[in-house]
């Protein structure tokens, strides 16, 4: 009886390609704890206005971060004290 030859799995990615899965995965993860710890993101606002609203020009950086902390901290309710 001939047996088969056990299956292998994937082949080996390229060096290129794990590279690129790594950043990719770093970058998620940066993106995660931005939002965690309430951090706004830029690139996804820069995406978002750029699908929804290309008429429109979108906030620099400077200004978006400082109209996000604004409305995170403005927020009244939000606090224990």
């Amino acid at each position: 009886m001939m047996r088969s030859a056990p299956h292998a799995g994937p082949a080996f990615s390229s060096p290129a390609s794990r590279l690129d899965r790594w950043l990719f995965a770093l970058r998620r993860t940066a993106a995660v704890i931005r939002r965690m710890i309430g951090v706004p993101d830029y690139e996804t606002y820069l995406t978002h206005m750029r699908q929804r609203y290309p008429q429109c020009t979108p906030l620099d950086r400077k200004t978006f971060e400082r109209e996000r902390l604004t409305a995170r901290y403005k927020a009244t309710g939000s606090r224990c004290c």
